[in-house]
């Protein structure tokens, strides 16, 4: 994953018919043929219909792999289900967070040190640049213990526990952002598409992962103020007519991967892309199966700036 971030610095300032009917009867028109699936470049797929769970689309649906940074989509759920969550609660930034963006060479909201952010900005931080550093700091305060340590662990079981509850038996979390040492963060198509079924139910997450980019003003620690501006890294936002998130992810042993949504009409359709190399085409090639389409030909994909963070 690379580094990058956008900041400036201000002084003050999501029946068939029988060919032998009777003679008499007048003629009847089979239905056309339902349209083929789909060949997709990713090792596991998945698409559902949002209000009926029905399956649209699935490849090895049910075999484990990691999930990167799609990760983060159990983060903020887990945040924005916390009895009383308070959007507006202010949170400093600690050097640890930008520490550990350093050691793993992640990807980053470059928060700095001292400044205070809202729970509401580090959800932002979190899912548009896939900022570690800001899923780090939603991890800290939401965990229990005395350490920052401890308190990551308590939150990561808080993921877990809420992947039990949503009765994910293929899903399990040793990481709060995807990085994860042991390799045992690990997801399925079909679990990590309920995952975000569940999260997409929340409207703030809707409209955090919806947005193609979110500026954040900040106090800073000089006694300033600092406006943070993030880009979306999924780029299917802008491209694909509908599309309303969800999140990237990219991994050397996941792979690229794209947890996303679009709704047409009355219809809304959630799907994964775990280890694509072309997940933006096999979006949109579900979404087209689903929606009796035919965008994906067309697409182009809308252009990040250069300083952008791409994940």
């Amino acid at each position: 994953m690379r580094r990058s971030a956008v900041i400036a610095l201000s002084a003050g300032a999501l029946l068939s018919v029988s060919a032998l009917s009777a003679p008499a009867q007048a003629a009847t028109t089979a239905p056309a043929a339902a349209a083929a699936a789909p060949t997709v470049s990713a090792k596991g797929a998945f698409v559902l219909n949002n209000a009926s769970s029905a399956t649209v689309y699935s490849k090895a649906a049910d075999t484990r792999r990691q999930m990167a940074s799609t990760t983060k989509i159990m983060t903020a759920a887990v945040v924005l289900s916390t009895k009383g969550v308070d959007l507006n609660r202010k949170v400093t930034v600690k050097q640890a967070y930008r520490d550990y963006v350093a050691k793993e060479g992640a990807s980053t909201a470059d928060l700095r040190t001292g400044d205070k952010l809202t729970v509401r900005q580090l959800l932002y931080g979190t899912m548009l640049p896939s900022g570690c550093d800001a899923a780090y700091a939603l991890a800290d305060t939401y965990g229990t213990g005395s350490t920052n340590a401890a308190r990551t662990k308590s939150f990561i079981a808080k993921m877990n526990a809420k992947a039990k509850e949503l009765k994910l038996t293929n899903t399990k979390f040793d990481s709060f952002d995807g990085i994860s040492g042991g390799g045992n963060n690990y997801t399925t198509p079909r679990d990590l598409a309920k995952i975000a079924q569940y999260a997409m139910k929340n409207a703030n997450f809707r409209a955090v992962v919806k947005a193609t980019s979110y500026k954040a003003a900040a106090p800073a620690a000089n006694g300033g103020t600092r406006t943070y501006t993030w880009y979306n890294t999924n780029q299917l936002l802008g491209s694909y007519s509908g599309a309303i998130g969800i999140k990237t992810g990219t991994g050397t042993a996941a792979g690229p991967c794209l947890v996303f949504a679009a709704t047409r009409g009355s219809k809304t359709l959630v799907g994964v892309v775990l280890n694509g190399t072309d997940r933006y085409k096999d979006a949109a090639k579900m979404l087209d199966h689903g929606f009796g389409a035919s965008t994906a030909k067309t697409m182009k994909l809308r252009t990040l700036p250069s300083n952008a963070q791409r994940d």
